[in-house]
């Protein structure tokens, strides 16, 4: 492999960070670059990028809870504003091939459908990252945006697997054995230990059980490597499975994006039918906006959720490239996908920062626009009278309630945004309550108590403690704040915003291992030597 093949993307990606757009747009550039300089290694990167995408779609297995995707604003929402989205786009294709703008005016009406299609699909990729950054993918809006990515994936690998254009062999049927193996599947994971089996593991599921099987079946691959780690999902080990197979994933995935650039240089008139495609986007926004808020959300939670979804996706450069390889378009239509993609996240980087203050315009223009009963977990928050506050009641949590409890009796309060997490601590006799410390509404829903002395931020995000560090400053609260951190350079930004405790976890863990020793110890060194 031509040593630049790896130091340009590397580059492209470190500039377009520096700016704060996702690197895969730096990919995507590179790509381009390699191909205008002649270094072809295409065949290379493609079976690269067929291996990245099959472990994209296996851990995506992995971290499918179907119980998830039979909510209503999940599988509604995602097939509603699909169809809806289609259907708008085909409107407007008619427009500019009319105007005479761009490309689509080439389109059949069949090829036409492909492009919206592919064009539906919102980016798991950027949407992850957002959240990941203001620590709420485990928010209301957030869980359900990954709920709706996830339902259209799997819209992606049903067409993945149509576009073979052959009829699966009878002996497909013969697959639901691996139902039975699961068990078998589970011990082998189980004894992979934590280090390179168990991403050898994952790779072996994803190519031979998974890939290979269903391509011996006429089944597409992409859609073994999805089954088998749905089959896995719910195991002991599967979050850690995930966890180790992220990185070589992202560093396949990779070659997914470079080979795209390598196909060849956009000419204008693509680059035109690209810009025209950004019309798309505003559209996107309001159809799950206004879906959401059909689902009973709040306001703030369709914004937020929609916000993250306004974006076009890499797994409609997917649905492209098979469209492509059956003959169905040519490559031009992929370049033209590639740019639409990258543009998407150009325009949505700097304005999902701005999601709060267009929330705020849009309450303020339309303050009607939300549903008389909202959804559960959307609704006003009773508190009480406590003293102490917990956000966030994981483990740490759940520590820390139980010390304060001890220590100054029944004035705790729990808060976490996961109500599976709030029952079983209602089901262990701790008071605990549902609620999203990152969301600028959380103490405007709060009914108001002025007996609250201490609120500790337990969060596992360092982005979920800042943010809501930063809301109960400008709150009308006048107690102490304490908070966790994981690394020293986390503490400076939480004093920042007024927050008084700090306690840094890995140190506090000595602290208490060196605790715990001392109490099984001799009272003195000397006496210590001597035994």
């Amino acid at each position: 492999m031509d040593p630049l093949t790896i130091t340009i993307p590397l580059l492209a990606a470190l500039l377009i960070s520096a700016i704060g757009l996702p690197p895969l747009i730096g990919y995507l550039i590179a790509g381009f670059i390699l191909f205008a300089i002649g270094i072809d290694q295409l065949q290379l990167l493609q079976q690269s990028a067929d291996l990245g995408v099959m472990l994209l779609l296996f851990a995506i297995g992995l971290k499918l809870d179907l119980r998830s995707l039979l909510k209503v604003e999940v599988w509604g929402v995602a097939s509603g504003h699909m169809a809806l989205t289609i259907m708008a786009m085909m409107a407007l294709f008619k427009l500019l091939a009319l105007s005479g703008i761009g490309m689509v005016g080439e389109l059949a009406t069949e090829q036409a459908l492909v492009m919206c299609f592919a064009l539906s699909f919102s980016s798991t990729v950027f949407a992850i990252k957002v959240l990941e950054q203001s620590g709420d993918t485990q928010s209301l809006y957030g869980r359900t945006a990954i709920g709706i990515l996830i339902m259209q994936d799997l819209f992606a690998v049903l067409y993945l697997t149509a576009s073979k254009g052959a009829l699966p062999s009878p002996w497909a049927l013969a697959l639901l054995a691996l139902i039975a193996a699961r068990p078998l599947f589970v011990w082998l994971l189980d004894r992979c230990g934590h280090g390179e089996m168990l991403l050898l593991f994952g790779l072996t599921m994803t190519l031979m059980p998974g890939a290979a099987l269903f391509e011996l079946v006429g089944l597409k691959p992409d859609l073994g490597a999805l089954a088998m780690g749905m089959l896995l999902a719910g195991s002991s080990k599967s979050s850690e499975l995930a966890k180790s197979l992220f990185l070589f994933k992202e560093l396949l995935l990779v070659a997914f994006f470079l080979s795209i650039g390598l196909k060849g240089i956009p000419t204008w008139a693509e680059v035109e039918t690209a810009i025209a495609l950004m019309l798309v986007l505003p559209l996107k926004f309001a159809l799950f906006a206004g879906l959401l808020l059909l689902a009973r959300f709040r306001l703030r939670s369709a914004v937020m959720s929609a916000m993250s979804l306004a974006n076009f996706s890499e797994f409609g450069l997917i649905v492209m490239a098979a469209a492509i390889a059956s003959g169905s378009l040519d490559d031009s239509w992929l370049r033209i996908i590639a740019l639409s993609v990258t543009l998407s996240f150009v325009l949505a980087a700097p304005l999902i920062r701005l999601a709060h203050p267009i929330y705020q315009l849009l309450h303020r223009l339309l303050p009607n626009l939300e549903r008389q009963r909202l959804h559960q977990e959307d609704q006003p928050i009773e508190i009480g009278h406590p003293k102490i506050l917990i956000f966030g009641m994981g483990r740490i949590g759940s520590g820390a309630y139980d010390g304060l409890k001890e220590q100054y009796g029944d004035v705790v309060l729990g808060i976490d945004h996961k109500a599976d997490i709030v029952e079983r601590h209602h089901q262990e006799g701790r008071n605990a309550i549902i609620g999203d410390g990152t969301d600028s509404d959380f103490w405007a829903k709060l009914v108001p108590s002025d007996s609250i002395e201490l609120i500790v931020l337990a969060m596992p995000s360092h982005q979920g403690n800042l943010s809501t560090a930063e809301l109960i400053a400008e709150s009308r609260y006048q107690g102490k704040v304490s908070a966790i951190v994981r690394y020293e350079d986390e503490t400076t930004a939480l004093m920042e915003t007024g927050v008084h405790n700090v306690y840094n976890i890995y140190q506090a863990a000595g602290t208490g291992l060196a605790d715990n020793i001392i109490e099984t110890l001799p009272p003195d060194l000397d006496r210590l030597r001597s035994m």
